[in-house]
């Protein structure tokens, strides 16, 4: 089985920064992609930001140039570090995991901007 971990979520003023983490634990092997995507109250889930195998990341325009992806192949990880939230980032957010053909998804980690 394959489990994912998010953490770092939390609570954040307007112009703050927070740092989200997930681990892949299990047997999970050959990591492709690795992405975040959100989902705030009453909203369908969105994509947030891909990183590739390769490390060429990809972001949606609400959060370019405010929030990076990187990854650690070797410890499974994917980060994301948001810097100058908004209220609007308020979401629940997850990592998802790509790997031989598979999709696999974190449980969710809260963020929560105030104004």
């Amino acid at each position: 089985q394959v489990h994912l971990v998010e953490s770092g979520g939390g609570l954040a003023q307007a112009g703050g920064s927070l740092r989200l983490s997930c681990t892949a634990s299990g047997s999970i092997f050959s990591i492709n992609s690795m992405a975040w995507h959100r989902q705030a109250p009453g909203k369908q889930r969105e994509w947030v930001a891909t990183i590739s195998s390769g490390g060429m990341t990809v972001y949606a325009d609400s959060v370019k140039g405010r929030f990076t992806i990187s990854r650690d192949s070797a410890k499974k990880t994917v980060y994301l570090q948001m810097n100058s939230l908004k209220p609007e980032d308020t979401a629940v957010y997850y990592c998802r995991i790509y790997s031989n053909f598979v999709d696999y998804w974190g449980p969710g980690t809260q963020v929560t901007v105030s104004s």
